[in-house]
């Protein structure tokens, strides 16, 4: 189980070196977070003892279930799946570090209220739904400036860029324009220059887009499956079985 995870792990990083070049970029300013969703606490932990210590979790039930396995060890936790207001407590209790699904104004009042009761401060990204499908949260493109604009006046939440989920397709350029509409976004609210607002996160593509995503701009990529499930590709995909490693 660990050789495979660390060899997937290889891949991806490998992956995302490869994409960073092709794209002008340096390899230190996309982050791999592991979305650990379905994934047993034995499995995570191997990620974690390896340095890859940003996780994130789309369920609060298994961030509850996970927690006093996972504390011991130095790890950042981020929150992905849609957050309903009556969890909140529970985000704050098992210490997510950043919700990257804040989509609306309700349940940014409610997370400023109970941190102003605990006297917190919490990062979030503003999560945009950048393929228009109703199956898919996010704020509208068009209205996320305005919503970004109307959050930042909550003093706790600190805004440090956008998330989207983007269009699961095969075909790269739908993909692409997803990621554009982001990126694109996030200059405008750039421009818009709104005081306690950062723009330096763009927390999109997953293990299908990763490539693409990077293309675009992603500072934050979301790998679960590519990781924890089987191999993903073989050996040679990584080792150039060709050439003498030194």
């Amino acid at each position: 189980m660990k050789e495979d995870i660390l060899h997937n792990l290889a891949v991806i990083n490998e992956r995302i070196k490869k994409a960073c070049e092709q794209s002008g970029r340096n390899t230190d300013d996309v982050k791999l977070l592991l979305a650990t969703k379905t994934v047993p606490p034995d499995r995570i932990k191997i990620t974690l003892e390896n340095g890859y210590t940003l996780i994130a979790e789309n369920k609060v039930q298994e961030l509850k279930e996970k927690y006093e396995d996972l504390k011991g060890i130095p790890h950042e936790s981020h929150f992905i799946g849609h957050l309903q207001t009556n969890k909140i407590k529970d985000i704050l209790k098992y210490d997510v570090t950043c919700v990257q699904s804040l989509d609306r104004l309700e349940l940014a009042e409610k997370i400023h209220q109970r941190l102003l009761a605990e006297n917190r401060t919490m990062d979030v990204l503003i999560q945009v739904n950048t393929s228009n499908e109703e199956s898919k949260f996010g704020v509208n493109p068009d209205q996320a400036t305005e919503l970004t604009r109307k959050i930042s006046n909550y003093s706790t939440l600190k805004i440090k860029g956008l998330m989207t989920i983007g269009l699961f397709s095969a075909e790269t350029e739908k993909v692409r324009a997803c990621f554009k509409i982001l990126r694109n976004l996030q200059q405008d609210i750039i421009r818009e220059n709104i005081p306690n607002v950062e723009m330096k996160e763009l927390s999109m593509g997953m293990s299908g887009d990763l490539e693409t995503a990077i293309e675009e701009g992603a500072t934050i990529v979301r790998v679960g499956t590519a990781v924890f499930g089987a191999r993903i590709y073989p050996d040679s995909y990584y080792w150039d079985e060709g050439k003498t490693n030194k």
